[in-house]
């Protein structure tokens, strides 16, 4: 793949938006910086809109504006933060950002270095910027979604349609003299079926997201009515047969496993507090095969979790995670990375001003292999093809994953869809069972990730098949 980036920015020797904060900020952090060992005041000013519809009611039809910011102090390596949504209180925050860090600091700060910048940065749209249409236009957009999946089978009896976007413009200035403006449009839209015959339920699910062009939401039929579609296919569909097989899965499902099964593990932070999740997780150790690649970074160009520079400033970078199946990286804060004497990876983000920021992936996939994907099914007498996802949860290394549809493997040839399909595992034998890497590769846009309360950040991951022995496939006993 080609891990390149444009940087649509300018720096502060032009004419910017930053010009009237610029003095403000600047004067602030001159006047405080010198009671702490670091000072960073973050500005934020975001808009949004969010609908849902639960069938033909309405439960959530909403435009959102608000300003306000945060003060993040560190003394002696403790860390106060104070947040605010009025500007003139800014003075009184910044003393309580340094009065709670200063009142817990005991130990050394350590911060891995980064240079100063001073630049203005947009993630730029290649379509509508969707804060051009109208709420009532979003909105029919909706109705014809819901329209869509109600239409598949009178079997369907709930629906749910969920769009969401969101513009944010972040100012970030520290006392290390970095004075970055930031700013980007996400969009996110949800879909799911639920259909019944009798006692038997069965649910399907569509997500997808961009941050390039209101009209990539809008062309989105075939795959709303796919959900209902597997919903209602579903319904007469024989229950898996629980057991221990090869496994096939799909570019999505990969995705969904890097992230959740190996990316949260490679958050520094979640090494940091846990010893031995860092013994586990020594660089140099083996995970996979040789042919596996795992990465992730803010750097790659227009995918949802990707930026100029992080919540710290820390300009975004593509990590190496793992290196011909060898663990080489992981992902770090500023602080993180001091503490472990690692270089930063520019993975700390924070939701929104009313939140710290931490350690979080962005784009996070498997390179592409060389096997195509026809070859994946050779020789497999009795396996499990699964695409798509349902839902899953992770325990630390240990992982379950719900497919979103799934079929027998039979002596090589895909064979009856099942239903009902669980995939579950420890996610570094799982790495270890990989045998082959499929030549195909996809990027999902749909992702939102959850850690420390920040539910919802914009994130991407993506991968190609994958062929996985020994899987603990759940279903009918």
């Amino acid at each position: 793949m080609q891990n390149k980036s444009v940087r649509h920015c300018y720096y502060l020797e032009m004419p910017s938006p930053l010009a009237d904060a610029q003095n403000l900020l600047s004067d602030l952090i001159a006047r405080y910086s010198k009671r702490v060992d670091y000072l960073m005041i973050r500005l934020e000013e975001a808009e949004g809109t969010d609908i849902l519809l639960r069938g033909d009611k309405v439960e959530t039809l909403s435009v959102g504006i608000s300003i306000g910011g945060h003060i993040r102090a560190c003394y002696k390596g403790g860390w106060g933060l104070s947040c605010f949504n009025q500007l003139a209180t800014i003075e009184d925050r910044i003393e309580e950002a340094i009065a709670a860090a200063r009142m817990v600091g005991d130990e050394e700060t350590l911060l891995a270095p980064i240079d100063p910048v001073q630049a203005v940065c947009i993630l730029p749209l290649k379509g509508t910027d969707p804060r051009q249409i109208p709420l009532s236009q979003k909105k029919q957009l909706c109705d014809r979604y819901t329209e869509l999946l109600k239409s598949v089978d009178s079997r369907i009896t709930t629906t749910s349609v969920r769009y969401g976007d969101s513009a944010q413009k972040v100012i970030i200035a520290t006392s290390e003299g970095t004075l970055i403006e930031q700013s980007w449009v996400d969009m996110e839209m949800r879909f799911a079926a639920t259909a019944r015959n009798g006692e038997t339920v069965q649910t399907g699910r569509e997500t997808t997201g961009s941050r390039k062009a209101y009209e990539d939401l809008t062309d989105l039929d075939e795959q709303v009515k796919s959900a209902a579609q597997r919903a209602i296919a579903a319904l007469s569909l024989p229950p898996m047969k629980g057991n221990t097989y090869t496994v096939v899965i799909d570019p999505i499902l990969t995705g969904l496993f890097v992230h959740e099964a190996f990316g949260h593990l490679s958050e520094a932070d979640m090494a940091y507090e846990n010893p031995d999740l860092l013994e586990v997780m020594t660089i140099g150790r083996r995970f996979g095969p040789e042919e596996l690649q795992i990465f992730d970074g803010a750097a790659p160009e227009g995918h949802r979790g990707s930026y100029f520079y992080d919540d710290e400033g820390t300009p975004a970078t593509t990590t190496q995670l793992i290196k011909d199946g060898v663990l080489v990286g992981r992902l770090h804060s500023r602080e993180t990375a001091g503490k472990l004497e690692e270089a930063p990876t520019g993975n700390a983000r924070c939701l929104n001003y009313h939140f710290t920021p931490i350690v979080r992936m962005t784009n996070t996939w498997i390179e592409r292999g060389k096997t195509p994907v026809k070859d994946l099914f050779t020789d497999i007498k009795e396996g499990v093809y699964a695409r798509n996802w349902l839902g899953g949860m992770t325990n630390g290394e240990m992982f379950t994953f719900s497919a979103g549809e799934a079929w027998m493997i039979r002596n090589g040839k895909i064979a009856e869809p099942v239903r009902d399909v669980t995939l579950s595992g420890n996610v570094f034998q799982t790495l270890a069972d990989i045998e082959a890497i499929g030549d195909d590769f996809y990027w999902d846009e749909s992702g939102g990730c959850g850690k420390g309360g920040q539910n919802g950040l914009s994130v991407g991951c993506g991968g190609p098949s994958l062929r996985i022995r020994d899987v603990v496939v759940g279903g009918e006993t």
